[in-house]
């Protein structure tokens, strides 16, 4: 294959590859939600073989109260699908979803996370990954990344440039230019959308301030904004407060119509 086709070829599949997020972004999807669903199976099933998970009943009900109250909200296919939560033998506060129905929460969450809502404000989060098919779009992003440096490396050769300095320059800005603005613009979507189910679920949207200023306050040492894949906890928080307060009348509706969480540990 000449080098100067491989642009061509590269964007023929990025235009073929086009989706759309629920709030409205273009998406890069060359992946399926079965062979996502599948990575994401096969991703869980490891862990429970390390025997990352552990014999919790109380906190293991108690998440899945609250995970059962968001699901319930979720769009289809999600809504009807079968999830498994699992309690991760972590002192850190860290949780996460997958494709495939699957909840893992860190045992160190349930310290950060002090009450049903500011655990609605993780699993809301986390659940909005999955609908919004970040996991299948971080593969994307990485399959057209390595597709870009392929073709750029293969045109600078012909160019006569050292293709090992070209590669090098180009993994950077390809890094630094696209994989990880693009994980902070997800980050900040599952925000929103996290905000918005935890809301017509019945909690109070307003513990997402409360929430993300605690993880500022734990915090260490930080690196720069523009590298971090993260939006700063102290900017999340200003922000969930601003669209908490947007959420409030679908809050209070959600709790006049009957879905009231008591989830308890």
């Amino acid at each position: 294959m000449r080098p100067r086709h491989l642009p061509v070829l590269l964007a023929s599949a990025l235009l073929a590859a086009c989706a759309t997020s629920p709030t409205g972004r273009p998406q890069l999807m060359m992946v399926s939600d079965t062979q996502m669903s599948q990575m994401g199976l096969t991703a869980f099933d490891g862990m429970r073989k390390q025997g990352k998970f552990v014999d919790a009943p109380r906190e293991r009900a108690y998440a899945t109260c609250v995970a059962n109250a968001l699901i319930a909200v979720l769009p289809p296919p999600w809504n009807t699908q079968s999830w498994e939560v699992q309690i991760v033998g972590d002192d850190n506060a860290n949780a996460f979803a997958l494709p495939g129905g699957r909840i893992g929460v860190n045992r160190g969450m349930f310290k950060t996370a002090t009450d049903q809502n500011q655990l609605a404000v993780v699993l809301g989060h986390e659940l909005s990954h999955v609908v919004s098919r970040h996991g299948a779009e971080r593969v994307s992003d990485n399959y057209a990344a390595q597709a870009a440096v392929l073709a750029g490396t293969a045109y600078a050769a012909s160019r006569g440039t050292d293709a090992g300095y070209a590669a090098a320059v180009l993994g950077a800005g390809a890094q630094v230019g696209l994989l990880l603005p693009f994980s902070r613009t997800q980050e900040s979507e599952a925000d929103g959308l996290g905000l918005r189910y935890m809301a017509q679920a019945g909690f109070d949207p307003r513990a997402a301030a409360t929430l993300w200023t605690k993880m500022e306050q734990q915090g260490g040492a930080k690196g720069p904004a523009f590298l971090s894949t993260h939006p700063s906890p102290g900017r999340r928080a200003q922000t969930l407060a601003a669209e908490a307060q947007q959420l409030m009348p679908t809050y209070e509706q959600a709790r006049a119509s009957g879905r009231a969480p008591n989830c308890k540990m």
